[in-house]
């Protein structure tokens, strides 16, 4: 048997859910991953120690008769993903820059662990359509969850536990100032077991929430990180993982919120949500619906770092 060898792979570290470099949600995409096996594409995770690293792949037989563009393994530092939101948009943003030719102008089809994944293409970033997500019981342990995250009963508007491919309980809260100044007990979430996603609508009328955007917007201009104003959010977002972090910007959680939200006449598309302020980041999320009522992720994506990775 003849030894595996090393060899020079492109590889990019895309920011995603943002334009501005560093204020995203970034994923490693090994763009060659050809002959690398299950524990290599692990390791790697492992040591670029991102939230996710991502290996694309040639379609299956079965992916490619039906569209698929590309495939893409998706794995965390812990294990592997059938689906995730940031890495789906970065490792196509990268995927195109690489020199990445669609079947179909205009819309990129990733094949994953999920399915097939629909990305279209505009002026205004990348968008995925969300996949099959179900509503799933209520864990058990929801108020350890609540204790966990600082809240109590009456600050919560509603809730529902998510599937579309992580697992999301999502937690509609009073106000984004009750979201933006939650200071949870990560290792108790941790402990417990569930990813969280907490949410809370913007209201036009209250200038106190407005008030907090106005001040990150005036400390991004002061730092020289942006230089023009962003969109108005409709929804403030936070995430936190099975890990004990706080994820910067998730597009799986935003899918999610979407799909539930809008079902329950919470909120209507399109509308634009930001996430990661408490984290020093600031992403920026446009949720979309066509005319056959199919929900859409979208943002912007950079490239941050290009080069290749010896795999």
């Amino acid at each position: 048997m003849t030894p595996f060898a090393p060899q020079q792979r492109p590889l990019m570290t895309v920011d995603v859910f943002t334009a501005t470099p560093y204020k995203g949600n970034p994923v490693a995409v090994v763009l060659d991953a050809e002959g690398l096996d299950d524990a290599q594409m692990q390791a790697f995770a492992r040591w670029t120690n991102l939230s996710e690293t991502t290996f694309v792949l040639p379609p299956s037989a079965a992916g490619r008769a039906q569209g698929a563009d590309y495939r893409v393994r998706i794995f965390t530092p812990a294990a592997e993903m059938p689906f995730a939101g940031h890495p789906t948009l970065g490792t196509c943003h990268a995927w195109l820059q690489h020199g990445g030719q669609p079947q179909v102008q205009g819309r990129v089809v990733q094949e994953c662990a999920k399915g097939l994944i629909t990305i279209a293409r505009s002026n205004d970033g990348l968008a995925f359509a969300t996949p099959y997500t179900q509503a799933l019981p209520l864990p058990a342990n929801l108020h350890h969850i609540y204790e966990a995250l600082g809240i109590t009963n009456a600050q919560v508007m509603d809730a529902a536990y998510m599937d579309n491919g992580p697992h999301w309980l999502c937690l509609l809260l009073d106000s984004p100032d009750t979201v933006l100044s939650l200071a949870p007990d990560l290792a108790r979430l941790k402990a417990l077991g569930h990813k969280v996603g907490v949410t809370a609508l913007y209201d036009e009328e209250d200038a106190t929430p407005l008030i907090g955007r106005a001040c990150r917007e005036a400390e991004a201009f002061a730092t020289g990180l942006r230089t023009a104003l962003p969109p108005s959010a409709q929804l403030e977002v936070r995430a936190f993982s099975t890990t004990g972090v706080e994820d910067p910007v998730t597009g799986s959680l935003n899918g999610s919120l979407a799909q539930w939200l809008i079902a329950q006449d919470h909120i209507q598309a399109p509308y634009m949500a930001n996430q990661g302020a408490c984290v020093g980041r600031d992403g920026w999320v446009s949720i979309t619906q066509d005319a056959q009522n199919q929900v859409w992720v979208g943002g912007q994506t950079v490239t941050c770092v290009e080069g290749t990775a010896l795999l």
